[in-house]
Order: C-alpha cells, then structure tokens, then sequence
C-alpha cells in the first residue's frame, strides 16, 4: 500500500517516428509518399503532430530524403535523428531510434510508422493508456477486427533484443520471443492502413508531390 499523500508514477513513453525508408513500392524515382498531402499537410508532419499531442519526447527517424523530411516537421516540437543505414531496412531505423539519449529512461516506446494517415491522438493515447494500467511491464499492439497491426509499444526490458534486430523487418519477431504478456487494442481500420504505392496514397485521400 503506497503511503498516504502519494501517487504511483506513471510508466513514462516515448513515441518513435519511423520516417527513413526509401518508399521503393513508390516506383523509381517517384513521388515520396510521405510527403503526399492529406488536407494540406504533409503526410510526415501530419504524424508528427498527431505523436506530438499524445506523448513527449517524439523522435522521428530520417534519412531518405531527409532534407525535406526535415523541412516539413520545421516547428515541431520533435527530435529528429539521421540513419546513415536506412537502405539496410527498418530494423536499422529502429535502432537509431532506441540509441536516442531521450529514450533510454522512457518505460517503454511506442513505434508507429509515418505511412499510416489513419492513426490519431485518441489511437495512441489509448495504447499509452493499455501500457500504463499494466504498470508498463507488458507489449501493447493496436489491432483492427482483432488483426495484427501497427502501432506497438514496447517496454524497455525488451532494449536488447530490439539492437539485436536485423533487416527488412520491425518489431515482429521481438513480440513472438519476448514471453511477455501482449495486450491488443482495437482502434478499428488505421491499425492496418498504410500507403505504400501512388494508388493507396490516393484512395486514402492524399495529394502525391513530387
């Protein structure tokens, strides 16, 4: 029993942007889909905000094209850092991410790619909210129709095993191994909507740039 005129701490979370990947199924030398437009934003910013109004610290994860990627997050209260080794995959650009020194006494990372113009405040503060009731010592994923999506949050007991990841791959195989308890929260379509090709940019809403 916590003595009288205390509270319990709150586990803490850091939300991780991943925003470095090349966007190949965008054709050649095609439009960057992050920075397509849905209702005037770009599509990184529009992200940025949505991480910016539900947790602190944001770090977004850059590197293709990363001088406009900066540019349309400029004003926003993020930190940004570079992965030089973008090209290798996601599970590089998560690292970059977990090396950050504003996550390393965080509770727990919520990973969310900037692909999914879906996902809102309300979606990612109800995963914060599944982490912390749990005292942040489980894996929250956000699920559609009880499918597997994204959003996840990660606890930082699971650290190692995610600077152990390597390839074209996200947090998957850290969840399937890790023995903690996973608890999904529905959030409806977003949770699998991502825009991957000029199509899904476009039948999601969005305005393709070059």
């Amino acid at each position: 029993m916590m003595p009288e005129g205390m509270s319990r701490r709150l586990p803490s979370v850091a939300i991780l942007l991943l925003a470095a990947g090349k966007a190949s199924r965008m054709g050649e030398g095609g439009p960057h889909k992050l920075l397509a437009t849905f209702d005037g934003v770009p599509l990184v910013r529009r992200m940025a905000e949505q991480a910016c109004a539900t947790a602190s610290p944001v770090i977004v994860v850059t590197g293709h094209r990363q001088a406009e990627i900066d540019t349309a997050l400029a004003g926003l209260g993020v930190e940004t850092v570079y992965n030089p080794n973008h090209a290798t995959g996601m599970a590089s650009s998560i690292i970059a991410g977990f090396d950050a020194d504003t996550v390393g006494d965080t509770d727990g990372v919520l990973i969310m790619l900037a692909d999914m113009p879906g996902i809102t405040a309300a979606d990612l503060s109800a995963l914060i909210a599944a982490f912390r009731v749990a005292a942040g010592e489980v894996v929250v994923r956000a699920v559609s129709d009880g499918k597997r999506g994204n959003p996840v949050i990660l606890p930082r007991s699971l650290r190692a095993a995610v600077l152990g990841l390597r390839g074209d791959i996200g947090a998957r195989s850290v969840l399937e191994h890790c023995g903690l308890p996973i608890i999904d929260v529905e959030i409806g379509a977003a949770a699998l909507l991502d825009v991957d090709t000029p199509e899904a940019v476009i039948a999601a809403g969005g305005v393709l740039k070059d």
